[in-house]
């Protein structure tokens, strides 16, 4: 068997495996620890009035609502994701949250959208580009679709650098390696990024990384765990009852006030010549 990141092959999951997702990522999109590295940004892709942003892969659309729904957000944001589940949630997310007049959501192929050249005044990716088949080919859709002078962000995780308390630290060093492998198709993509930007015509005007680390108690790393462990023995990388034991750790050391959990995010600002 071999990995295959949900995300990248979330239009061969089954309904189950899609619902479980799209909880995740709504989850994701409340919890404090998360919400806060968006605030960090969101300001700064904010076209002014009238302006037109791109989210693409937006998923269940939590963080194009959350521009939305932002007091110094005056433009319109749209939403594009390859899944058509999470497109149907998001449009019933933005009706339920009644910013369905500021917000569209369309399905399509980051690797290759149906929009003119230079549509958009910001263009921004949060957590996508980890996932996708191809990261420069995405880049260069993400510019193609910037006007020049127009603003690109890009926000993921540096997913080799996920780790997870465990008494022995072998098996636990295997098991880190084992999640991340069946989580991401490009767990190590950001630290190419500054390398790859200025061959696409974008100059980086800003860059910065955050920690989140849960000790003692988790939110974030507890749901991401619990969605996605499972993924690991489906591809082989490890035994099912290995992955049992391992998650039966995390959720002891959760209960007795002993957990650990900890990643290092970055995001990355550019301007499109």
């Amino acid at each position: 068997m071999v990995a295959r990141d949900p995300h990248r092959f979330v239009n061969e999951l089954d309904k189950g495996a899609i619902d479980r997702l799209i909880a995740r990522l709504e989850s994701r999109a409340k919890d404090a620890v998360f919400t806060r590295l968006f605030d960090k940004y969101a300001a700064r892709i904010d076209p002014g009035p009238a302006g037109q942003v791109l989210e693409v892969g937006c998923g269940t659309g939590a963080m194009t609502r959350a521009l939305a729904r932002r007091t110094d957000f005056s433009g319109k944001a749209t939403g594009v994701d390859q899944s058509a589940h999470f497109i149907d949630a998001a449009r019933q997310f933005a009706q339920d949250e009644s910013v369905a007049q500021q917000v569209d959501f369309l399905v399509g192929d980051a690797h290759s959208l149906d929009f003119p050249d230079g549509t958009f005044d910001a263009v921004f990716a949060h957590t996508l580009i980890s996932h996708v088949t191809d990261p420069a080919a995405v880049l260069r859709e993400m510019v193609r679709m910037l006007r020049p002078g127009g603003t690109l962000a890009i926000f993921d995780g540096d997913y080799a650098s996920m780790t997870y308390g465990h008494p022995d630290h072998e098996l636990g060093h295997r098991m880190d390696a084992a999640l991340v492998r069946a989580s991401f198709n490009n767990p190590r993509i950001m630290r190419d990024l500054p390398r790859l930007m200025p061959g696409f015509g974008l100059t980086l005007t800003a860059a910065w990384g955050d920690a989140v680390v849960e000790v003692g108690s988790g939110s974030y790393f507890k749901s991401f765990v619990e969605t996605y462990a499972s993924y690991i023995a489906k591809a082989g990388l490890a035994p099912a009852d290995t992955v049992e034991a391992w998650l039966a750790t995390q959720r002891q050391s959760l209960a007795d006030g002993t957990f650990f959990a900890a990643c290092t995010y970055y995001t990355y600002l550019a301007q499109r010549s």
